[in-house]
């Protein structure tokens, strides 16, 4: 416990990280507040149409009638869940050829990297939107999504986690695991993973950022999620497609861009914050010696 407070003691005293923490917990309360929202997400013409901010309305209202503040709570919430979904089912991915591949070497090694290789010089933005029109249903569901987005994006973190393993198996802890007949399930268990934990979160942060990009992106091309069902994407679809600005409604189109770029800083900057930590360098210019 001690150990929990003084890693968070010496987070906190880097303004990114305290900014980006503080900014996401807004969100996820911000999230959490949609189970106790009074309109139902998806219907229309709930309340009246059009109305400008206020404090019955602290987002306005659009002109399909549904207040702009309760339907971006479903919103954060249904982004975060794709992305959950997306980070927590790459890193599976990424986690399991990353250490085969740099544990065991040889032809495995060239072919799951000749694999991975492959994955990452494809046009990903345009097979995405290519898959999403051939199963269009298919993927307007969140896990769905979630499962089509992790299969594209688990490419560059696994040899990232291959590097990593690559370094760490040279080392005298693992030779003298290996000479003394540990199995390779606890090799991999006991002494790989703690070293590549480290970098299994950072890159499971900077998953669910390009998640929520393709999410979006999907979205304003009319794919991906149902456009009824409200994400940051879908938001501004509907906001850009129903000429929001054209008809003065300026909040319907800021509601989901302002809070899809404070998400985006905020999973950027604790990402950054995380990564320098784990450096010692980094971690020895920030914190100093025995603090």
């Amino acid at each position: 416990m001690k150990q929990i407070v003084r890693v968070f003691r010496d987070l906190f005293r880097d303004y990114r990280f305290t900014v980006a923490f503080i900014a996401l917990l807004f969100l996820l309360v911000l999230s959490l507040l949609s189970y106790v929202s009074p309109y139902d997400p998806v219907s229309i013409y709930q309340v009246p149409r059009g109305l400008p901010p206020s404090f019955e309305h602290p987002f306005g209202t659009n002109w399909l009638g549904q207040d702009v503040f309760w339907r971006l709570t479903f919103a954060v919430r249904n982004s975060l869940l794709i992305a959950v979904i997306t980070a927590f089912f790459s890193r599976i991915i990424a986690i399991i050829v990353g250490i085969v591949s740099g544990y065991k070497g040889g032809a495995l090694d060239q072919v799951l990297m000749t694999i991975g290789d492959t994955t990452m010089v494809l046009p990903i933005l345009i097979v995405l939107i290519v898959i999403s029109m051939i199963l269009k249903d298919w993927a307007r569901s969140f896990v769905n999504l979630g499962l089509l987005l992790a299969f594209f994006s688990w490419a560059w973190d696994a040899r990232v986690i291959r590097s990593q393993v690559l370094s760490v198996r040279e080392r005298d802890f693992v030779r003298v695991a290996v000479l003394s007949g540990m199995s390779t399930m606890k090799i991999v268990g006991k002494q790989l993973l703690p070293h590549v934990l480290p970098v299994i979160f950072t890159t499971f942060i900077n998953n669910m950022s390009w998640a929520i990009g393709m999410e979006i992106t999907l979205a304003y091309l009319g794919l991906g999620i149902d456009p009824t069902v409200p994400t940051l994407g879908t938001m501004l679809q509907r906001a850009i497609t129903r000429q929001a600005l054209f008809l003065g409604l300026w909040w319907w189109l800021a509601a989901p861009i302002v809070t899809a770029i404070l998400l985006f800083i905020a999973l950027y900057w604790l990402s950054v914050s995380i990564s320098e930590y784990l450096d010692p360098r980094a971690r020895f210019q920030r914190v100093g010696v025995g603090k």
